[in-house]
């Protein structure tokens, strides 16, 4: 085993768009050797951003994985996107690091992507760390993009390393903990540590006794020596700090430059030293009985894993991201998918490099590895040595927001066109793809216009094929505004056994939501009891497609009077026309009208654009439940608001607050409408649900 667990360091690169995330791992990797030289994002060929999307856009769509040994540790590495419509790529990567660190624009301060983060990760109460980017600019500034962390998230922010500045000018950054100074680098040169400058050492000083002072927070003893004697030595200021930062105590902050090589020795001599190991760490599973329990990683115990991310890739198939909890996966072995029941056989495993594998033999408790080609594991499942080992809490995956209707030009292409989505989907759990039998349209969803957009152009791409994008038709509903009854009598005469039955019925509304009920008051044997359930067979039948448009109808009360049978014609097939045809007849006079879905909408933005928000809401019909502010200037808002204009509503954020802004959507219930938007919607359902309105 060339790693043990406390040796181990996953770390989960992670902020908002364009912070210098992919290009802060290049120069990580080019100081741990790991490759010849840094590119950068607008080259197309940096490792992390390899895929033909990102090439082309230059943004990180999926979280890439690399690896870099540095001071006999190995440090598994997460770069992930920035932009919200790829969110679930981060929930992969942070389901399986111990810290974040988290890129912060030293000119802006923490910006709304790395709030919602920030907020993840104290659901998690995962560990992170802070690298203040971009500090070689003119407009930079250190201390207040420290000041602005602390005031948002009300946190104790510990500066490990300081900018150097000269002249005006950013010259390197110095490391508070060691007393080391690290020059810019030349162009294509790596940092070379040299003594501190004379003219830094009071800045050193201040900075040291911050240190001091958060590595005291991890220990009581530290704590009495600081308070007593005002400072700590390099070692006890170490040990603190490993014990403040695994319980989510202090934010350390690192100063630099990505793009220029700076500080990103330190910052892995930190990650090294003092970052957590996974040995500290616990992951949650499912007891037989569905409670939660905790289970530590740590190789004493038989092997299983977690698999937090699948990918397809063009030469090694399906590639499945596994982190290991408990033991020690092997290469060519058998184990057993949890979720599944069934024997799952391991071929080879990989460390990876961006796309790049490298194959090893085993993987130990706490690393992250690959495996390729596995038959039945998707992302969430639980692999074991044993069949009745405990599934690991599946992955959180937010509910997709944006949905297109989809279908192939031609129609030839509708099998592969669905076959393709579907395993996008697979892979990517903030997609979905599905056929609604209500819209008669194949639904793709996901995460925003970008995100759906991308997975639509690769498919494109992948099969030579056309798809064609429509937004959505909403699933209306249909019900009663008051009591009305009807009756129809089915009779048919064709030579010998004819058809016959009479149905008298009743229909009426029923409150919100209670759906459907169905009385039989016949008395005296009108009809006979074996025919009744014919009656509501065809009460159901005519419920699918209401008088209006065609949808279902949903809400009544629907009560049998009266009939008549014939004691040869009769049949419960005559019974379910002539009640499904009163049925009708008794919900035209019954004052039918429709019903539209209304939703819930949470919404999440900067303070500025809280009133353009509610305005707009507002102008989709929309209702305000109320407001909360959630600090670090974002705002909360609550409303409900109809389906039908909400189905662009992640275009609309992304306008009205400069893409910045996030919601989410659930369910509520169904209000009705009348007048033109009733009448559109008849005449938009009559377009491609030919029984609308029809007695079919």
């Amino acid at each position: 085993m060339e790693f043990e667990t406390k040796k181990i360091r996953n770390i989960s690169i992670a902020g908002h768009g364009q912070t210098g995330k992919t290009t802060l791992l290049e120069h990580m990797l080019f100081a741990g050797s790991v490759i010849q030289k840094p590119e950068t994002v607008e080259s197309g060929k940096t490792v992390s951003d390899n895929s033909p999307e990102e090439i082309q856009r230059r943004i990180s769509v999926y979280a890439s994985l690399a690896h870099i040994k540095w001071n006999d540790r190995l440090i598994n590495i997460w770069d992930t996107p920035g932009s919200s419509d790829f969110t679930g790529e981060v929930t992969s990567a942070f389901r399986s690091c111990d810290m974040a660190l988290l890129t912060v624009d030293s000119r802006t301060g923490a910006q709304i992507e790395t709030i919602k983060l920030w907020r993840d990760l104290d659901r998690r109460n995962k560990a992170r760390a802070v690298f203040i980017n971009r500090c070689d600019d003119p407009r930079a500034n250190f201390t207040a993009a420290n000041k602005d962390i602390h005031e948002k998230f009300s946190v104790e922010v510990c500066p490990v390393t300081i900018p150097m500045i000269s002249n005006n000018k950013f010259s390197g950054v110095i490391d508070v903990l060691h007393n080391k100074a690290y020059p810019l680098p030349q162009p294509g040169q790596k940092e070379e540590a040299q003594p501190v400058p004379d003219g830094y050492a009071d800045a050193r000083a201040d900075a040291l006794a911050v240190l001091a002072g958060s590595a005291a927070e991890g220990d009581d003893d530290l704590l009495v020596k600081f308070i007593d004697e005002g400072e700590l030595t390099p070692e006890e200021i170490t040990y603190g700090l490993k014990i403040a930062l695994a319980n989510n105590r202090i934010v350390p902050s690192f100063a630099g430059s990505a793009a220029l090589g700076s500080g990103i020795k330190p910052l892995l001599d930190f990650i090294a030293e003092i970052a957590p190991a996974p040995e500290d760490d616990f992951e949650t599973a499912l007891t037989a009985d569905g409670e939660t329990t905790t289970i530590r990683i740590s190789t004493e115990a038989k092997m299983s894993a977690l698999c937090v991310k699948t990918a397809s890739d063009q030469f090694s198939g399906r590639l499945s991201y596994l982190k290991i909890i408990t033991g020690v996966l092997k290469a060519d072995s058998e184990y057993v998918n949890v979720n599944e029941g069934r024997k799952e056989k391991i071929g080879k495993l990989y460390r990876c490099t961006g796309k790049k594998l490298e194959e090893i033999k085993e993987a130990c408790a706490g690393d992250i590895c690959i495996a390729a080609k596995l038959a039945s594991t998707k992302t969430s499942d639980t692999l074991a040595e044993e069949t009745g080992a405990m599934p690991f809490i599946r992955l959180h995956h937010p509910e997709p927001i944006y949905s297109m209707a989809v279908s192939a030009a031609e129609k030839k292409d509708e099998d592969k066109m669905g076959e393709l989505l579907a395993k996008a989907a697979e892979e990517d759990r903030t997609l979905s793809y599905r056929y609604d039998p209500e819209t008669k349209q194949n639904v793709f969803s996901g995460m925003g216009e970008l995100h759906i957009g991308i997975i639509l152009e690769r498919v494109q791409a992948q099969a030579k094929i056309q798809i064609q994008t429509s937004v959505p038709r909403v699933a209306y509903r249909e019900t009663v505004q008051r009591k009305a009854q009807a009756e129809y009598t089915h009779k048919k005469q064709s030579g010998g056994h004819g058809q016959y039955g009479r149905v008298v019925l009743s229909v009426e509304s029923l409150p919100r939501g209670e759906q459907y009920r169905f009385t039989n008051a016949v008395f005296g044997g009108a009809i006979s009891k074996s025919y009744i359930p014919g009656v509501e067979k065809g009460v159901k039948e005519a419920m699918e497609h209401g008088v209006l448009a065609g949808y279902p109808v949903v809400d009544v009360a629907v009560t049998v009077l009266d009939g008549k049978e014939h004691p040869v014609d009769s049949s419960e097939l005559a019974f379910k026309i002539a009640a499904r045809n009163a049925f009708r007849d008794a919900m035209r006079s019954a004052g039918p009208i429709l019903l539209e879905p209304v939703m819930n909408i949470t919404v999440w933005v900067e303070s500025k654009y809280l009133g353009d928000i509610m305005s707009d809401l507002s102008g989709k019909r929309g209702r305000i439940l109320g407001q909360n502010p959630l600090g670090g200037g974002i705002e909360e808002i609550r409303a409900q608001a109809p389906q039908a204009e909400l189905l662009k509503y992640a275009i609309d954020l992304r306008s009205l607050t400069s893409g910045t802004g996030s919601f989410e959507t659930s369910f509520s219930h169904y209000d009705p409408i009348s007048g033109k938007l009733a009448d559109d919607v008849i005449k938009a359902a009559k377009a491609f649900m030919p029984q609308a309105g029809s007695d079919e």
